[in-house]
């Protein structure tokens, strides 16, 4: 904790991710406005007593716009990482313990979609399954797995030859609690550091998702939806698509470098 806290992008991860996490966990609750709330004389005005961040082109308050829209944003980024992780995670672990033809086939299956880059992946299967946030969120899920399956199947593998494996194989223990007991605990820190940083792609895979009308759809709040509607308003209101292009950099940014700070304290040769 101590070389953690010691490195300035922690501190800046850390600062930016608990604004992020307070406005998705209570950004509906201490909203000024309706966020759905029409203000027809206050149509694209700056930031102002009344409207602390101005409003957009239907006159909506962008302050309570952007709070209501946080848990959508920060929620899509950290269950579509979740779920690509656990089963990522899975898939590499059984790579990794196994060998032989059952190691090479999932390997070379995973090489074939890692070729593909995360957001091609993301719009070929949105394009399938048709537009929304639940699919979406799959769709993300189902681009990170195989990069996760990877990080998986090579910490396994770095583990799975230390002297401790070594010696719970002589003693004759089961291969489930080898797995469990000795494996998995010493392989976690690698796909949790990558865990964290893949959530800020996740939202900014989500947020492009959503300006290209593939993910949330109207009269959601989601951010990369905010920008999307206000692009055409623009050039006499910038701040209707700054506000919400600054939240999904800020909640991006508090995450990888959140995620950079702890790969650093977990790993001290590769910070030095």
């Amino acid at each position: 904790m101590r070389r953690f806290l010691s490195s300035p992008s922690a501190v800046v991860g850390t600062t930016l991710l608990v604004l992020v996490l307070f406005a998705a966990l209570f950004g509906p609750l201490i909203a000024p406005y309706d966020p759905q709330e029409f203000h027809p004389l206050a149509r694209l005005q700056g930031p102002s007593a009344s409207y602390w961040l101005g409003t957009d082109q239907f006159g909506r308050d962008l302050l309570s716009r952007i709070l209501s829209g946080a848990p959508a944003t920060i929620a899509f980024g950290v269950f579509s990482t979740t779920i690509g992780v656990v089963v990522g995670s899975l898939i590499g672990v059984i790579a990794g313990v196994s060998s032989g033809w059952v190691d090479s086939t999932i390997m070379r299956i995973l090489d074939g979609l890692l070729a593909v880059p995360d957001l091609l992946f993301t719009l070929l299967i949105v394009t399938v399954l048709g537009g929304g946030m639940e699919h979406a969120l799959l769709a993300v899920a189902v681009a990170f797995t195989p990069g996760m399956a990877r990080i998986a199947r090579s910490a396994v593998l770095s583990v799975r030859t230390r002297d401790y494996v070594r010696a719970a194989v002589a003693r004759g223990e089961s291969g489930l609690y080898i797995v469990g007991r000795e494996v998995l605990p010493n392989a976690l820190s690698p796909i949790v550091v990558e865990a964290t940083i893949r959530v800020s792609f996740a939202i900014m895979i989500g947020a492009t998702l959503g300006f290209l009308g593939l993910g949330a759809q109207p009269p959601s709040t989601e951010w990369g939806l905010m920008v999307s509607e206000a692009r055409q308003f623009m050039f006499r209101n910038p701040w209707c698509v700054a506000i919400p292009g600054l939240s999904i950099a800020t909640a991006a940014l508090g995450f990888n470098l959140f995620g950079d700070a702890l790969r650093d304290a977990l790993d001290p040769r590769r910070s030095h």
